[in-house]
């Protein structure tokens, strides 16, 4: 039930007694080159990362190296960060008796650890503690406070502490150990949220309030002409859905400072804190430095807007309905894409630490090394629409995969039996190859010089772990031509090894500068092994035959 208070005095907003015409901007203005921006969602550190963390920033991170290699010229920007203030950080930090920032720290930096350690390439890390957040934040709160979009109201609903949000009646519904339980008048029936699975409780407060009711029918519209605004489908629906069947509700801002005292103050009213979740939202503006100077121009060249942001799916309405209002009336272009992935669960149940079945991501890449892991993360995990198990056995079967089709092959093919065969054989060039068209070779080296097109149609898919497939089907295939023809036979002909060789190094070299984005260490140190100089790794050259370099056989894994 809410009690709304409108303010006194009166703004454009509230003179015209009509919403306003919100609408998205385009994109295409100006003739400066837009910056790439990728984001992760910001993590929340009342505990030490999990491996759902992880693979949040593994995804954003292969999007970004994807992204370089396909246009080295243009500049990537790729935010991660923490969300450090609210409720569950206020409280966390007086159980362990240290300050908020003080545990802030402690937590967040292992965060940055965990991103260093998997090879992620962030280029901002964002913590919502800093100055240049809590400028964005009370420039934005300004912003929609003129425009007549922020009032005071009464509120009562139900909130969420894990969630750090308001839930209506519509979204709650009895928990499950309590839904055939015996009646019992003297106790309130236990609540959660139908999205989260948090539990919740009643909570009536003088809070500021957004008017997100005015913003349903530009959203509406927004999605309706941008049908691959919110990947996976399922998720695009959901969100169409809503707005099309439900009104939006204002959502409150704020929080009594008597409640919560741990977060940014609200402007001119000392009494209450911003509310946690409309605070971190703003996270994606103040790491590329909004407000700006230039305007949207500078905006364009820092990245804005998002190109893709990585989300979990239980964060879909704050993405996908709220930060959009906030953009809409800041008239900012949206976001091009959300991408909301599902969790890993394991034995499938959501990880937790009261269950003790949290997968720590560190011991992981300690025990697996780093590649692995992502290649895992990518590959199972990059489908999006189901929750998926985490499993040490099906890992350690991907880990094999990879090593036997890449290691091993790299090690067969460079082995020392076969080079004492090549030199004696006559040099055969990759144009030579293709035209034998009877020739196994020639249908690898075709499939080669299609992997990158392929793989690429998938990344503008946003389907990774199709990409991932794409190199590995290559790889089988490379694996089956060089058993069928079997080059190290005593009675195999010189020129025929000559022949196997040259194609199995062309479709390493393709294949290795496809798998940077996945498992960067690995396939640097094949490209290294191959001879492939820094500028002739790009995705561009993964499409042109390239001979041989001074090929050296390692050991990849």
């Amino acid at each position: 039930m809410l009690l709304r208070h409108l303010p006194t005095r009166l703004t454009r907003f509230q003179r015209t007694r009509q919403p306003l015409a919100w609408r998205t901007l385009s994109t295409n203005g100006g003739s400066n080159e837009k910056s790439w921006y990728v984001t992760t969602p910001i993590f929340y550190p009342n505990a030490v990362p999990h491996i759902g963390h992880l693979y949040s920033l593994v995804v954003a991170d292969i999007l970004a190296r994807f992204q370089r290699l396909l246009k080295p010229s243009r500049a990537v920007i790729f935010l991660a960060g923490t969300d450090e203030h609210g409720l569950k950080i206020q409280k966390a930090a007086k159980a362990r008796g240290v300050a908020e920032k003080e545990f802030c720290n402690e937590i967040s930096a292992q965060f940055r650890i965990l991103a260093e350690k998997a090879q992620v390439s962030n280029t901002v890390f964002m913590r919502t503690t800093s100055d240049v957040h809590r400028n964005t934040v009370t420039d934005v709160w300004r912003r929609l406070d003129a425009l007549g979009l922020i009032y005071k109201g009464s509120y009562a609903g139900w909130y969420s502490i894990t969630d750090e949000c308001f839930y209506t009646d519509a979204q709650v519904a009895p928990a499950p150990s309590s839904s055939t339980a015996p009646s019992n008048l003297s106790t309130p029936t236990p609540m959660v949220s139908i999205e989260t699975g948090a539990a919740v409780e009643w909570s009536k407060e003088e809070n500021y309030m957004f008017r997100l009711s005015s913003f349903r029918e530009s959203l509406l519209a927004h999605y309706k002409s941008s049908p691959g605004a919110i990947v996976p489908r399922q998720h695009y629906s959901h969100i169409v859905s809503i707005l099309e069947n439900s009104p939006l509700e204002d959502i409150s801002v704020s929080r009594p400072r008597s409640r919560l005292s741990w977060g940014v103050s609200v402007p001119g009213d000392p009494e209450h804190t911003v509310y946690v979740w409309f605070d971190a939202l703003l996270v994606y503006l103040s790491g590329v430095g909004y407000p700006w100077k230039g305007g949207m121009t500078e905006g364009r060249e820092r990245g804005w807007p998002v190109n893709v942001q990585v989300i979990g799916k239980d964060i879909l309405r704050f993405h996908a309905i709220y930060l959009p209002a906030f953009l809409q009336a800041l008239e900012l272009p949206l976001q091009q894409q959300l991408l909301a992935h599902a969790h890993w669960t394991v034995e499938q149940k959501k990880m937790s630490k009261s269950l003790g079945n949290v997968a720590d991501p560190f011991d992981a890449m300690e025990q697996y090394g780093v590649d692995i892991v992502r290649f895992y993360l990518a590959k199972v995990g990059g489908r999006w629409k189901d929750d998926v198990d985490w499993s040490e056995s099906q890992l350690t079967k991907h880990s094999k995969e990879l090593q036997s089709l890449l290691g091993n092959y790299f090690m067969r093919v460079t082995s020392k039996r076969l080079l004492a065969t090549l030199s004696s054989a006559a040099p055969v060039s990759l144009a030579d190859i293709a035209a034998d068209s009877d020739s196994p070779n020639a249908t690898l080296l075709t499939a080669a010089r299609t992997l990158s097109s392929g793989v690429q149609t998938s990344f503008e898919r946003l389907e990774l772990s199709e990409a991932l497939e794409k190199i590995i089907e290559l790889l089988r295939l490379a694996n089956k031509v060089l058993t069928d023809i079997a080059p190290w036979a005593p009675n195999t002909a010189p020129d025929t090894v000559a022949a196997c060789y040259t194609t199995a190094m062309e479709t390493l070299r393709v294949a290795g500068i496809c798998l940077q984005p996945f498992t960067p260490l690995v396939a640097g140190k094949l490209l290294d092994a191959l001879d492939v100089n820094e500028q002739n790794r790009t995705w561009e050259c993964a499409a042109e035959a390239k001979e041989a370099g001074q090929v050296k056989g390692v050991r990849l894994f």
